[in-house]
Order: structure tokens, then sequence, then C-alpha cells
């Protein structure tokens, strides 16, 4: 008989958490489908051809707006299940009361979810699912097991390994995907944060300069809202030189670790976290050294995710936000928990912080000098 070993006790399961266990095995294993039955839809114009069929639609219907071949229509059925059973489309069956209710075919019906991806829609999101479910991204977390494990300098980030070139490097020819999608977050943030937070940004005197802004979108947002603040757009030359004409929004080029153009207030909307601990510092000292005393209104506000705050915020958020830090992982970026955001404006020499949860997965914070 073999001797009993206690550490066996450990992996000992009833028949129910053996399958309960085995299903949940399977279903995180295939959480990719989820991903990349999302980008089809939107590559597909699925919800654009939803819409036009005034909000429903049926299979046969779907698969005339987009022009799927007939022998795919079964395929299309069972792409359509995966988007129903993850909530980006709703699957109704209807009854025609004039003839004596007999069955109509099922309509797909568009969610929260897919209305954001409604070309027309003044808060489509499209462009965002484009720059994340993206390859560069895929391949770059597909190395992880081998970065984390090799003897390779810490300073090589998980795209370095994977593509030989930064992050930064990987937009420079993606035809506008990378700034297509900030832009398109930017308008959607905005309106909701301008909306439901505005106070944060009434509360600047004169000026803002909304730091990484790229072509704008941030900082028009927040002029139109507030057209007495003379808005300043700071990114790189590239950049700014693609700027489309804009006459509420003065761009500059510049640098962010080596000059912050002077204001009241300066903006970060997502651009710390795409940075590590010592290279915000460097940036939130140029901030300081651009904005006036607290007294007399110098304040910067960064828009960002401050993991697992507040705690009490529902698990889709927090799995989100969990989501999106090893996501910024692959570009040695990193999603901060308030005790790091609190290291940094620290170091850089500011007094005071408050941050402001949002409905969503970003807080604002504002920091004082």
């Amino acid at each position: 008989m073999a001797p009993h070993n206690e550490q066996d006790d450990e992996l000992t399961m009833s028949t129910n958490e053996l399958l309960q266990g085995q299903l949940e095995l399977y279903h995180h294993c295939l959480a990719f489908v989820k991903s990349l039955a999302l980008k089809a839809a939107t590559d597909l114009r699925i919800p654009d051809a939803i819409s036009r069929r005034g909000g429903a639609a049926t299979l046969s219907e779907l698969a005339a707006e987009i022009k799927i071949h007939p022998t795919k229509l079964s395929n299309l059925r069972r792409l359509m299940r995966v988007l129903t059973t993850s909530g980006v489309f709703s699957l109704v069956q209807g009854k025609d009361d004039a003839c004596d209710g007999a069955a109509l075919p099922e309509c797909y019906k568009l969610t929260v979810v897919s209305r954001l991806l409604v070309e027309r829609s003044p808060h489509d999101l499209s462009p965002m699912v484009d720059t994340m479910v993206d390859p560069v991204s895929w391949n770059a977390l597909l190395k992880m097991p081998e970065w984390f494990t090799e003897e390779r300098p810490s300073g090589l980030s998980l795209i370095e390994v994977a593509q030989g070139c930064d992050f930064w490097d990987t937009t420079v020819d993606d035809g506008g995907k990378f700034s297509g999608g900030m832009a398109a977050d930017s308008r959607v943030a905005m309106q909701v944060l301008l909306k439901e937070h505005g106070g944060v940004f009434k509360e600047v005197k004169s000026s803002l300069v909304d730091v990484g802004g790229s072509h704008g979108a941030t900082a028009t947002a927040v002029a139109k809202a507030f057209p007495h603040l003379k808005c300043t757009v700071l990114d790189l030359a590239d950049v700014v030189a693609l700027a489309p004409a804009n006459d509420r929004v003065t761009f500059v080029a510049g640098d962010m670790f080596r000059y912050v153009p002077p204001a009241d207030t300066v903006l970060l909307k997502w651009i710390l976290h795409d940075w590590k601990h010592e290279d915000c510092v460097k940036i939130m000292r140029l901030c300081k050294e651009a904005i006036p005393e607290r007294d007399a209104g110098g304040k910067v506000i960064i828009i960002d995710m401050v993991v697992r705050y507040p705690v009490t915020q529902q698990h889709e958020s927090k799995e989100a936000q969990a989501f999106f830090d090893v996501y910024m992982m692959g570009m040695d970026g990193i999603e901060r928990e308030e005790s790091e955001w609190s290291m940094i404006f620290s170091e850089a020499g500011f007094s005071d912080y408050k941050i402001t949860p949002t409905n969503g997965i970003r807080s604002i914070i504002e920091v004082f000098p």
C-alpha cells in the first residue's frame, strides 16, 4: 500500500468540484474567443447593419446587410450566438399577433455595448476595439513565460521581446489606428466627465495645457464646454504636424520630458500609465514648474485608473482594471494603485491630491503644488 501523502489532500476534489473546476478552466482558456468575436463584429460593421435596420435585424437581414455569402449563414449564426451570450447584442423572439401568434424569426438588437460601436454615433468606440484587439499586443503577451524567466535585461518590454522594437515604433506605420482609438476614447470619456464632473474644469482660471493631447480631442471638448479657457495641446512635432485645423485649441510641438508650457492647469489624460515610475516623476516635476501655486489656482488634472479604488467598485470594473494592467505591461506601462500614485506625487514635490472616482474604470486625480 502506498504511503499517504498529506499534500495529495489539497488535490482531492468531489465530482461536483471537478466538473465545476473544469468548466471554469475551459471558460478561461477560451476567453480570447469573446475578444476575437467582438473584433469580427466590428470589422464586419454588424452594429451598423442592425442600426440601419431600425435597431433590429433577423439573421437573413443581417447577412444581406453585411454581404455574407449564403453558404456561411449558419456560421454567422454561430458568431452571433457568442456575441449575444457575451452581451454585445441581444436576441429576441417575436410573435405576430396578426397571424394568430405565429412565431417570427429571431431578431438581433443593440445593447449598451454595441451602441458604442455604431459608426454614425457621436460615441463610437469601434476604433478602440481596433486598437486593443491587435496582433502586436497579443503576440507580446504570448511572450510572458519567456519574458518572466529568461535572463534578459529588465529594460526590455514584452513588445520589444516580441517585435524587436518598442510600442511607439509600432504606431508609426499603423495607419493612424492608435491615434484614432485614443481620439475616440477621449470624445466619449470627456462627454461623460464634463457632464458628471465638470466642476473639476470649471475651477480652472483661464488656461489649460493638455500634455500628450495628440490631435486635441480632449482639449477641444474642454474648450467647447468652457469657452473662456485658453486650451493648448503639447505633443511631439510629428504628431502636431498632422493635427487638423482647430480654432479652439493651440498646438505646441515639444517633448513632455523636457518642457511643459505654462498654464493654470496641466491635464494628463491616459498618459502616465504609459510610463515607469521615474519617468512619471520627471513629467510631474515639469508640470509643477508650469503651474502657479495652489492659492493661485494651480493644479494638475490626471484622468487615469486608480486600481481597486474605491474598494466598493463592481467586479466588472475590478476585472477590467486588472486586464488593462497586464495589457499595459506589454508596453512597459502600468495601471497604479493609490499608494503608487501617492509616491509619484510626493517625489515630484506636490503637497496634496484628491481622487474622484467615476462610474467607469478611471478616476479623476487633482494634484496640488
